[in-house]
């Protein structure tokens, strides 16, 4: 049995003193591993109720674990679906067909404005100098077509026809003589049925001689203001009704010249 030892003991340390008054003072643990619910009297000079020494074994903290939530989905409703994406993608003959039909339409409209223009008017240039003072080389004229479906051939006109002896080709003249008159040229003056006529569109005259004739019915007797050169009725004969394709209406080329014809009608003067 082990021999108490004293206080005043000389082989004890101050640690071991320290030690053995600390077990003195403090409770005994219960053998079950449960503090008594039994108030301590003194605790290193503190009074502490025995509940809050209460022992209670730690939990282990459980691992993070992921719950995944459900997407959330309204089955009352129906999502709404661009018209545009139900519509099947249009063909390429149905992609060009609008373009087409418009291309046709505008052709046909030219057309038909085109055939229209060409019924009531006709354009025409002017090559060599037989019309000469009054119209040039060069120059574009309009030529009235419908006129002439309206009224006969007048003295004076100016008119673009086709040469008898080459249909193909257009010559603009001068009317002088109309169906059934007497037709005379003296030295470069022109006699109308005996009678002197007065040109007061001013052509240069010349000086050969023709006639006299009379002019058949349904035809025309021409001559081009440039009066010695110029292929007119004084060299291959009368003009047919038939072959004119319209009156000298305007002139709108060169810019310089842009205008109306103006028609001075000739006179006849009983000769003296």
């Amino acid at each position: 049995m082990a021999a108490e030892k004293s206080d005043d003991d000389p082989f004890i340390t101050a640690s071991e003193k320290e030690q053995e008054r600390t077990e003195q003072t403090s409770p005994a643990a219960p053998s079950d591993g449960q503090f008594p619910n039994e108030e301590v009297s003194s605790f290193q000079g503190a009074n502490f109720p025995a509940s809050e020494w209460a022992w209670t074994p730690a939990i282990p903290a459980k691992p993070d674990t992921y719950t995944p939530v459900p997407a959330t989905v309204d089955w009352g409703t129906t999502p709404s679906i661009s018209p545009e994406a139900t519509q099947p993608k249009p063909s390429l003959w149905e992609t060009i067909r609008p373009l087409l039909r418009e291309t046709i339409e505008t052709l046909i409209l030219t057309a038909i404005i085109f055939v229209l223009i060409r019924s009531v008017a006709q354009n025409f240039r002017i090559e060599g100098y037989s019309m000469e003072p009054n119209f040039h080389d060069g120059q574009y004229l309009i030529v009235n077509k419908i006129s002439y479906r309206l009224h006969d051939l007048e003295r004076g006109d100016v008119i673009v026809f086709q040469y008898p002896r080459a249909p193909k080709r257009d010559f603009i003249k001068r009317v002088i003589g109309l169906p059934g008159e007497k037709v005379e040229i003296r030295r470069g003056t022109v006699y109308i049925n005996g009678e002197q006529m007065d040109e007061p569109y001013g052509p240069n005259p010349g000086t050969y001689s023709w006639g006299p004739q009379v002019v058949p019915k349904g035809e025309f007797f021409v001559l081009g203001d440039n009066r010695n050169n110029s292929s007119d009725s004084h060299t291959w004969g009368m003009l047919p009704r038939g072959n004119v394709v319209g009156k000298a209406w305007g002139i709108y080329w060169p810019p310089s010249t842009w205008g109306l014809v103006q028609y001075l009608r000739p006179s006849l003067a009983a000769v003296q």
